[in-house]
């Protein structure tokens, strides 16, 4: 098995800096180990460095290490507090007849908007709603479109929940389950990469980037944070993990509770 050198894992560090913003820190040696080693059997390299060599020539596999290299950790109803303030204290607020709009940021396997378009079906019910999901890895999107999990992965959804807006499988299909489809066409999944100029997508009553700035460097959380600002309505609202803050990086946002965020009535100040 080829060993990671440390040479090694600076430039797969460079690369994803360069193509995500983020940082893979020294104790990340095993899992970039762990993750790309496969790739270096199927494509016959002889070492990392061989591999990172047929990255910079090849697209196809420099999005595979990507997708690879990318923290898709998650799960239905992670962070639930942040769901009890959507519907509790910003769903009543929304105004009647104008779209309600949620942006999935960082969506991974798909849990995580699926949970937000399971609380806007019941609360917001025909009234107008739409929901954007985004991730940088290609692979990871085609999982969510689909909307199949394994049947312990529904062990977070609520009861009333899971009966409403997923379908047991059975057959060929037993011990899955999927989101049902109606729910699933309120939900549009896209490649969007955070740490670049973003696409026309509008902009958003809620954003959810959760448990990402924590692998970004200061500046990088910097740029991304202006084009959260740029992409929240006035008075729209950023949840983002616990364990992470937004002290110092824009002041045009401010804290209403625990990782939850307000942006001024005002707009973006200058």
């Amino acid at each position: 098995m080829n060993t990671l050198t440390d040479t090694e894992l600076a430039g797969f560090s460079k690369l994803m800096f360069g193509a995500a913003g983020i940082t893979l820190a020294a104790s990340k040696k095993a899992l970039v180990s762990g993750r790309l080693g496969r790739r270096l059997q199927l494509l016959g390299c002889a070492s990392f460095t061989e591999y990172l060599g047929h990255l910079q020539r090849n697209a196809h596999e420099r999005q595979q290490a990507i997708d690879l290299l990318t923290t898709n950790e998650t799960y239905f109803f992670r962070e639930p507090r942040h769901f009890g303030f959507l519907a509790e204290q910003i769903i009543p607020k929304v105004e009647p007849g104008r779209t309600f709009r949620v942006w999935s940021a960082a969506c991974s396997s798909g849990e995580e908007p699926y949970s937000v378009a399971m609380v806007l079906a019941e609360r917001l019910g025909q009234r107008p709603w739409e929901i954007l999901a985004s991730d940088i890895s290609t692979r990871v999107l085609e999982q969510a479109r689909l909307g199949v999990y394994p049947i312990e992965r529904a062990e977070k959804i609520p009861l009333p929940h899971l009966k409403s807006f997923c379908l047991k499988g059975t057959g060929a299909q037993e011990g899955r389950f999927a989101i049902q489809e109606a729910l699933r066409g309120r939900v549009t999944f896209r490649s969007i990469n955070l740490n670049a100029p973003l696409p026309e997508i509008g902009q958003f009553d809620l954003i959810f980037l959760r448990n990402v700035m924590i692998y970004f460097n200061t500046e990088t959380k910097r740029q991304v944070c202006m084009r959260l600002v740029q992409a929240l309505r006035p008075g729209g609202h950023l949840c983002i993990g616990h364990s992470e803050s937004l002290n110092g990086l824009d002041s045009s946002l401010r804290m209403v509770q625990p990782a939850v965020y307000r942006k001024d009535d005002e707009g973006v100040r200058a």
